[in-house]
């Protein structure tokens, strides 16, 4: 097996923390719950690296380097064995792919259209308008407020994707107050958001989608602007209730950060 090869990947912090939290669990982990004989007594707590690496696949002295916080290219894949092999819950996996600035492979297959029960049962009793969006922040599940706030979108046979409704919609131009900054910080703000799914086929095929079918999304996109996703006051201008002026709240579920709850609370 080739030895691995030294690239700057992330900073020395990072490398020294990634090298650290794997060691740490490295060290905690039983040749019992690894499936390892235990033989004869170990000179040091848990599984030693060249177990690890074996059990990974990888060079033991590509593991080495990693775990010594040197800058060594670790792949997503790569990355993803190791935490399979050293039984990280999954708050602890996501944690080793902030460290890594890595994406786990397994991210995507955990998302899905399906809203958890207790959830979707939320959003019908908040006395607020209130939605739940995926990762392409189509909206899955909305209550009877929402619906009666958000014509031509959350009425009816329309699309779902709230993007495609800002931008496409003349409902969207009419309803929201100051379309144009609002309209622009959203598609700065999908860009934060989906910085990490950009290449996945769903993601791209909304944006090019939205390029094609929006000048204004077009050259909000193209500006290059990041916005992190903001709370604060929305104002509208409904056709039959008049000036709605409303506090927007936008919370992730535990366990699931493909979705988002975005309420507007009436001033």
């Amino acid at each position: 097996m080739s030895l691995p090869t030294l690239q700057n990947h992330g900073t020395p912090a990072s490398a020294r923390a990634l090298g650290e939290f794997l060691r740490a669990h490295r060290e905690r982990l039983s040749p019992q719950t690894a499936r390892l004989p235990t033989g004869h007594r170990r000179r040091t707590p848990g599984l030693r690296r060249e177990e690890v690496a074996q059990l990974c696949g990888v060079s033991p002295t590509w593991y080495t380097w990693i775990e010594q916080g040197r800058p060594v290219s670790a792949s997503a894949q790569a990355l993803a064995r190791i935490a399979t092999v050293l039984h990280l819950s999954r708050a602890e996996r996501a944690y080793l792919f902030e460290l890594a600035a890595q994406r786990d492979p397994a991210e995507s297959g955990s998302a899905g259209v399906d809203v958890p029960a207790a959830l979707a049962n939320t959003v019908q009793l908040l006395e607020a308008p209130a939605y739940v969006l995926d990762r392409q922040w189509n909206a899955l599940v909305w209550n009877r407020l929402a619906t009666d706030l958000f014509a031509g979108w959350l009425d009816s046979a329309h699309d779902r994707n709230l993007l495609r409704f800002t931008f496409t919609s003349p409902a969207a131009r009419t309803l929201i107050v100051d379309w144009e900054t609002r309209a622009r910080r959203l598609a700065a703000e999908f860009r934060a958001d989906s910085i990490r799914h950009l290449n996945d086929a769903p993601v791209r095929m909304l944006i090019d989608s939205l390029t094609a079918a929006s000048d204004d999304f077009a050259r909000f996109w193209t500006s290059q602007e990041v916005f992190e996703r903001e709370g604060g006051q929305r104002d509208f201008l409904h056709p039959r209730h008049g000036l709605l002026v409303c506090e927007q709240i936008t919370l992730k579920p535990a366990h699931r950060d493909d979705l988002k709850l975005v309420v507007l609370a009436r001033r």
